[in-house]
């Protein structure tokens, strides 16, 4: 194969590979593809309000899970002078609070900030682990869980079990029509004498009815994610097994698809909440939605854990990595904007790469105080070179001697900026001082040997190139693709390796030429 084609084949791959991940990326891990987009964040907060008792008090409260559809953001306990623990149950995680002694009226709170439909999404459901909820089987006999009703009660129960059997088929639908009947306008007989039992509601008689047909089944707790709720309760719906899978009741609108805006606190049915030593105790919820920057997520490492591919991207380093690499990851864009004006357009730089440094410090210095510094300190350093010309020191020695020029000129102006106020030029350390100096070295070899014309092109278009490169580099998308996508840098790798190949005229010598064509 000629080396034409490999290079055509190296950058086509490199290409493809480069676009593919970032494809995969976007439309599988649901990363955005600009940097403004915004994401709802929901913060839940449980307040316990209690009355003490003068005596030992221990309150516990179950902790949500991780679920699918969801991502825990951060959880946090506001307790005061209370003991708190975390325990690990068969059903979940608990918060535990403790305090020898309770006196008075007190708060604890639980917050806990979630994201819906979660920006990197979960590819699979298996890292989501959901306590089962241990078989209820009970024995088949014409009673059940039945046998501490009163006769009328039961008689009442196993009629409606009856009527509700022949209008199902499976746990499913069984579960449906049974729901339904107890949100029927009209009740039949048997219903209306259920909800007038003492001690029972519907959810306590639904649960016992399907433990009585052996319907594994378990109770849901949570609460809608929709902003400005305060002082609620959890909502409270079903789960029934059907084979391998749990299906989703609402006790008024029965079988339903959980909704996308549930956030579920508790599955099981062990108590939510429950408190010993205390006179009084009471447990309340509140949403409140906030809008943030889905980049900033990212940023702070919040949502990598959705997805092990991720797990390897750079938002997992500590933040101060983070900042390096966002600078570091604007160079190639920088080298780009260097190929494609020095081969293609045919401008001429002091340095191949040169301007690419000036554009970083351009980044940091904003544009127009970057540049006024750029003509300060090369022109000082000019003048400084040539008197040290006529000393005939040797170039190490010159080269030493303009270095620490540029530090003088550079502290000195930094001293002078801070006298009058001017802010702006202290921002001068990011000026690459090395290059300042080999720039002005071959500024004036370049002038003993060229000419004044010739540094005036060569240091031209060296400025040209570097703001150039500043406006592709300190651009907010860039920024954020550069970091969010790294495999990009392929795709950039594949266009100069083309751009390599390019071996015809450059646009400045067509125009130079172009009289000789006419």
């Amino acid at each position: 194969m000629s080396s034409k084609l490999q290079v055509f084949a190296i950058a086509f791959v490199l290409a493809a590979l480069g676009f593919f991940v970032t494809w995969y990326k976007i439309v599988y891990l649901d990363i955005p593809i600009t940097p403004n987009e915004r994401q709802s964040l929901f913060t839940i907060s449980a307040e316990i309000t209690l009355t003490g008792d003068n005596a030992p008090a221990h309150i516990s409260m179950a902790l949500p899970s991780p679920q699918t559809g969801m991502k825990i953001i951060s959880q946090e306990s506001e307790s005061g002078e209370f003991g708190y623990t975390i325990t690990k149950t068969a059903e979940g995680d608990r918060a535990e609070w403790a305090k020898r002694t309770v006196e008075g009226d007190a708060n604890i709170f639980y917050k806990i900030t979630v994201v819906p439909e979660p920006f990197y999404k979960v590819l699979t459901d298996e890292s989501i682990i959901v306590p089962e909820e241990p078989n209820q089987i009970v024995e088949p006999t014409e009673e059940g869980v039945l046998s501490l009703w009163e006769e009328s009660d039961r008689s009442a129960a196993l009629t409606l079990i009856d009527t509700v059997r022949k209008r199902s088929a499976d746990p499913i639908s069984f579960t449906a029509e049974l729901i339904w009947q107890f949100n029927a306008k009209q009740p039949v007989e048997s219903v209306s004498a259920l909800l007038n039992m003492k001690g029972q509601n519907k959810l306590s008689l639904i649960t016992t009815l399907l433990d009585q047909e052996n319907i594994q089944h378990r109770k849901v707790r949570g609460i809608y994610l929709e902003d400005g709720q305060k002082g609620r309760r959890l909502t409270t719906m079903i789960e029934v097994k059907d084979g391998n899978d749990w299906e989703f009741f609402d006790l008024e609108q029965g079988h339903i698809v959980k909704p996308a805006n549930f956030f579920v606190w508790q599955r099981g049915n062990e108590t939510l909440f429950k408190t010993k030593g205390l006179a009084k105790s009471k447990l309340r919820f509140a949403v409140t939605e906030t809008q943030v920057p889905v980049s900033s997520l990212a940023q702070a490492n919040k949502l990598a854990s959705n997805s092990e591919f991720l797990n390897f991207s750079l938002y997992t380093l500590p933040s101060s990595q983070q900042n390096a690499f966002k600078q570091i990851l604007l160079v190639p864009m920088g080298v780009l904007i260097v190929v494609i004006l020095r081969i293609l357009i045919g401008i001429r730089t002091m340095g191949t790469f040169m301007p690419v440094l000036f554009a970083l410090a351009f980044i940091q210095t904003t544009l127009v105080s970057g540049l006024i510094m750029f003509f300060v300190i090369v022109f000082s350093g000019l003048f400084i070179r040539f008197y040290l010309s006529r000393l005939r020191l040797l170039l190490v020695a010159r080269i030493s001697a303009v270095i620490i020029v540029v530090i003088a000129i550079m502290s000195i102006m930094s001293i002078v900026s801070y006298k009058l106020g001017i802010t702006q030029v202290l921002t001068i350390t990011f000026f690459p001082m090395i290059i300042l100096s080999w720039t002005i070295e071959r500024m004036s070899i370049l002038w003993e040997e060229e000419g004044g014309r010739e540094v005036m092109i060569q240091g031209g278009g060296s400025l040209i190139v570097a703001v150039l490169a500043y406006f592709a580099m300190d651009n907010e998308l860039v920024m954020y693709l550069s970091f969010t996508f790294p495999e990009l840098l392929l795709v950039i790798l594949a266009m100069i390796i083309l751009i390599g190949r390019y071996t015809g005229y450059r646009i400045t010598e067509l125009l130079r030429f172009a009289p000789l064509g006419r």
